[in-house]
């Protein structure tokens, strides 16, 4: 015996009632919640888990560019261990990071506290404050290259004049010191507005009331920054810091256009080497393992300071 439309329909197997249990078990609190984080985890996985298993892979193996590799275990790594190249490069991302985080962390706290003031024009101020930030690192660093050319660097000209220096000044770029000293200033200059502009909105939550009555018991303005002010941004703090720490030991483009690893592998990091050696020199394998090498390193620093943030 056919079944006719209006039984299908009263079933809910097709027309209406159909579409209304689709829409009933789509508005589940649990299944629309995963059809909403589906297309970020397809991104993640495309974008984050596809190339870091391959990088895995490259460093297990002798693959260059151009040829198949076979699986070699942890040669890749004993022999980048062994590289004084690559341990001048641990050295110079460990004094790079501690230098320019040090200096992000006492600068971005006072500029923000310098913006939280009632300033006039306070809003176009914060604005000129974040273009550091938002203007393309490539870009901007090109303008930092020519600040520091060694035949017409603008830093030398104004220093001269200012009889600071005598001339012809330093060559910032083409000595060791002088070149990690260089990179350092630019990375703090492009990532103080992001530490500055975050620890300010932690600044803001800070109630008034307390600051009222630290005041009214005779704390001055270090006393009321120290006892109430930092208690109550340290976890905003925390959070910065460990952002700040991982683009900063993980920094490419600022060093890449500057110094390209020079002078003399000083002021190399952890990602323009694996750069110079993977993609440059076409040794997959080797420069696999060194990007890879910067993973336990950051790994640690991220579980330490979210232990500290959960604790906190």
């Amino acid at each position: 015996m056919a079944v006719g439309p209006r039984v299908l329909e009263a079933a809910g197997l097709t027309g209406p009632g159909r579409l209304s249990r689709l829409r009933e078990w789509w508005e589940q609190e649990h299944v629309f919640g995963y059809g909403l984080i589906v297309p970020a985890v397809v991104l993640l996985l495309a974008l984050v888990a596809f190339p870091f298993g391959m990088a895995i892979y490259f460093s297990l193996s002798d693959y260059w560019v151009g040829s198949p590799g076979a699986f070699v275990g942890l040669t890749n790594y004993r022999e980048i261990l062994a590289n004084e190249t690559f341990r001048q490069t641990v050295q110079n991302s460990f004094v790079f990071t501690g230098i320019a985080l040090s200096l992000k962390i006492v600068l971005g706290v006072w500029l923000a506290m310098l913006l939280a003031r009632s300033l006039p024009l306070k809003r176009v101020i914060r604005g000129i404050v974040l273009l550091p930030f938002v203007i393309p690192t490539a870009l901007s660093t090109l303008a930092w290259l020519w600040m520091f050319d060694s035949l017409y660097s603008v830093v030398n000209w104004t220093a001269i004049r200012l009889h600071l220096m005598s001339p012809p000044g330093p060559n910032w770029l083409g000595q060791s010191t002088y070149a990690m000293a260089a990179v350092i200033v630019v990375n703090v200059w492009r990532g103080l507005p992001f530490f500055a502009i975050t620890v300010l909105a932690g600044l803001m939550a800070v109630p008034r009331e307390y600051l009222e009555a630290a005041e009214v018991d005779g704390a001055g303005s270090w006393g009321r920054f120290w006892h109430v002010t930092l208690p109550l941004i340290k976890p905003v703090l925390a959070v910065v810091i460990l952002f700040s720490t991982i683009f900063t030991f993980g920094d490419f483009n600022i060093v890449q256009v500057l110094t390209r690893g020079g002078p003399i592998n000083t002021t190399h990091l952890f990602a323009t080497l694996a750069y110079q050696v993977g993609l440059q020199g076409g040794n997959l394998g080797q420069g696999a393992a060194i990007s890879l090498f910067i993973f336990p390193l950051l790994a640690l620093v991220v579980f330490f300071q979210l232990r500290y943030i959960r604790r906190e």
